[in-house]
């Protein structure tokens, strides 16, 4: 596993911006066209949302197309070793030791450098800041 310093992450920002960016935009492009496509979605189950259904009018090539793009871009996006934690809220990860111990740097879209971090099994809300 790769583990990234403040500053390596850092040096990452630009090149990850615009890939989130592109990210959020196909999966807000997704989650409006199944709602324009299927009423029922509206009333769907939070916990249980439906992606496509029988009654869907999406059709299944563009939905197809759009996991695609979805999943290419993640790919993209950890093929630097940082990881993809919610797309929704454009936030990555990067592994990282502070004082020997393995965490995870936090960077969430429209921030402008890393200053956060949280144990490997804590999540966004845990964010400490690296000062």
């Amino acid at each position: 596993m790769k583990f990234f310093s403040p500053e390596r992450a850092n040096a990452l920002i630009p090149k990850l911006e615009p890939l989130v960016e592109e990210l959020l935009d196909k999966r807000r492009e997704l989650a409006i066209k199944l709602l324009e496509s299927d009423p029922a979605l509206h009333h769907a189950e939070p916990r249980r949302p439906r992606l496509a259904g029988a009654r869907s009018a999406l059709p299944a090539p563009r939905f197809a197309e759009l996991k695609h793009e979805i999943a290419r871009l993640i790919y993209r996006i950890e093929s630097f070793g940082c990881i993809v934690k919610d797309i929704d809220l454009g936030l990555v990860d990067f592994p990282s030791l502070i004082d020997d111990e393995p965490v995870y740097l936090c960077w969430k879209l429209g921030e402008p450098h890393v200053a956060c971090w949280h144990g490997l099994e804590e999540d966004f809300s845990a964010r400490k800041d690296l000062n």
